[in-house]
């Protein structure tokens, strides 16, 4: 028998690492266990911030694999609360399944972890069975752990350094200097800066005072209700990162000018050498009961070339791409009383029905995945690629390719042609910006996804305010700065397509395919489904496809 000491220390191990062992699981180890190799071997299994309870089943079936797993781990513990409950053992016993039976690799790929990487860097996907060309170029894979406030202090570091650089070859910003430099200036004189926005406050005057800070200091600075630049600061939200040029006074600096670090006009509007088609879904929602079946139904046909005019079966024959913007099923628990509007009420029934429906694409066009706020998985941006333990149907599908949310995917290239970035993310921050920035709520609000992805690319962040979208601290970088420019910036999440161009970057916003639900309709939604941008790469020319 094991000595007591000994059962001591193990269960203290598992006591720090937050993770509950049963007895039976102790009283089942014998003499010949080795702590030490045990330690290195669960250290490698389990991230050590996961919490669930260890049995002998799940013991086992841990320590037999190869790899380390992937797992919901937090969903995991549930079934398994579930099933000791006797009120539902399927969940536990599908999770036991993966974990026991599962012969494919399941530790997802490492990837590149900067969205600014050589082209030599980049991780290229060549299907057998596909006619496109696909290189991951970021997709966030790191694994989870646990945070600190340090951590968010750190984040905000990254992205002001980041950000700063985007600055320092504007020629406005000449002569850039520190804010505690510009505090400590005794005589007036126009000075340059760069800072995040920390407060916002409108005077009785009605002029803005804006605190700004950067890594040395903090200072206000003040926009008077006349000067031309009033109407660009109404939508200066929190936690952007702004160069200021301006008149010190003391602690305050009047404004001459403002500027945002934008994306540069790219010189022409670049083009594939041959003629080749992408286009692009989002917010499928399968297992909702306002999923529009038949609809979709239509748009498989038109794709595999059973429908359409001779000219649209000559465009089919040369899609090569396929992008999904998230949301592919409508989840469970997502918002008060969506049980009641669901046709397909288990998770694993959800995605099983969406990988029926996506097997009929044609195996030769290339399906590029990313989840949306009503996948399976954490809310947290950035998202991992989909959970294997929910959604391992769409995985097993031959040409299909999961990327993290947000991402970046390069299409098209070869030899003699660079090819087109694609910036991909579902757009969750966008109901923050829709409600809080004056020139996009009073230009149409939710009907103006165009508005708010132009917004975005201004601040070179996907959720510049803290507040806008729940995120995951990363104390080594921040994964939502846009470092580099894309050619297209694809969207979804508003359940309305939008299509536009800013500085000859192509702004995609997809449709959905679902109706209106009960709750858009108190919230005054209005989508428009069953719409898919397509893009002809050789010319550049954009339609949408109405089913």
């Amino acid at each position: 028998m094991l000595q007591n000491i000994e059962k001591n220390k193990i269960i203290n191990f598992f006591l720090e690492k937050e993770v509950l062992v049963g007895p039976n699981f102790i009283n089942n180890i014998n003499e010949e266990f080795k702590s030490d190799e045990f330690y290195d071997l669960f250290k490698q299994k389990i991230p050590s911030d996961k919490f669930l309870v260890i049995s002998n089943d799940l013991f086992n079936s841990i320590i037999n694999k190869k790899e380390s797993l992937d797992l919901n781990w937090k969903e995991l513990d549930k079934s398994k609360v579930l099933k000791e409950k006797e009120k539902d053992e399927r969940i536990y016993n599908k999770f036991m399944e993966f974990i026991g039976n599962n012969k494919e690799k399941v530790l997802i790929p490492e990837k590149s972890e900067s969205f600014n990487e050589n082209e030599e860097q980049k991780e290229e996907i060549k299907l057998s069975k596909t006619s496109g060309k696909v290189k991951v170029v970021h997709s966030y894979s790191k694994e989870p752990k646990k945070r600190e406030i340090q951590d968010f202090v750190k984040l905000f570091n990254n992205r002001f350094k980041r950000i700063e650089k985007m600055f320092q070859s504007r020629r406005e910003l000449q002569n850039l200097t520190s804010i505690s430099r510009i505090k400590a200036k005794k005589e007036k004189e126009t000075v340059s800066f760069i800072g995040i926005v920390t407060d916002k406050q409108t005077t009785k005057n009605n002029n803005f005072i804006l605190t700004l800070e950067d890594l040395t200091s903090d200072i206000k600075i003040l926009i008077n209700k006349n000067n031309n630049l009033y109407e660009q600061a109404k939508d200066i939200v929190l936690d952007e990162i702004l160069g200021i040029t301006g008149s010190n006074n003391g602690d305050l600096v009047y404004v001459n000018n403002i500027l945002w670090p934008d994306v540069p006009l790219q010189n022409e509007l670049k083009k594939a050498p041959n003629e080749s088609y992408v286009l692009f879904l989002s917010d499928i929602h399968v297992g909702s009961n306002n999923f529009q079946e038949k609809e979709f139904n239509k748009f498989i046909k038109w794709i595999n070339g059973e429908i359409g005019s001779n000219e649209q079966k000559k465009i089919v024959s040369l899609i090569k791409y396929i992008f999904i913007a998230g949301d592919l099923v409508d989840g469970i628990g997502i918002y008060p009383g969506q049980d009641s509007e669901l046709l397909i009420k288990d998770i694993f029934d959800q995605y099983e029905e969406c990988a029926r429906l996506l097997k009929n694409i044609p195996e030769r066009i290339n399906i590029i995945i990313c989840p949306g706020n009503h996948d399976a998985m954490r809310l947290a941006e950035p998202q991992p690629e989909l959970y294997k333990d929910f959604s391992k149907p769409l995985w097993e599908i031959p040409n299909v390719i999961m990327v993290s949310n947000p991402s970046i995917i390069n299409i098209e290239s070869s030899e003699e042609f660079s090819g087109f970035d694609v910036l991909l993310y579902h757009g969750y921050s966008f109901d923050y910006y829709i409600a809080n920035v004056d020139s996009i709520r009073n230009n149409g609000g939710y009907d103006r996804a165009d508005l708010v992805m132009k917004f975005l690319l201004q601040r070179r962040h996907l959720a510049p305010t803290h507040t806008s979208t729940l995120y995951i601290p990363d104390n080594e970088e921040d994964p939502l700065v846009i470092d580099d420019v894309p050619d297209f910036f694809v969207t979804g999440h508003i359940h309305k397509t939008s299509v536009s161009n800013y500085k000859n970057v192509t702004l995609i916003c997809g449709s959905c395919w679902q109706s209106k639900t009960a709750f858009q309709e108190k919230v005054g939604h209005n989508p428009e489904p069953c719409r898919v941008p397509i893009v002809n790469l050789q010319t550049r020319e954009l339609k949408i496809l109405r089913f």
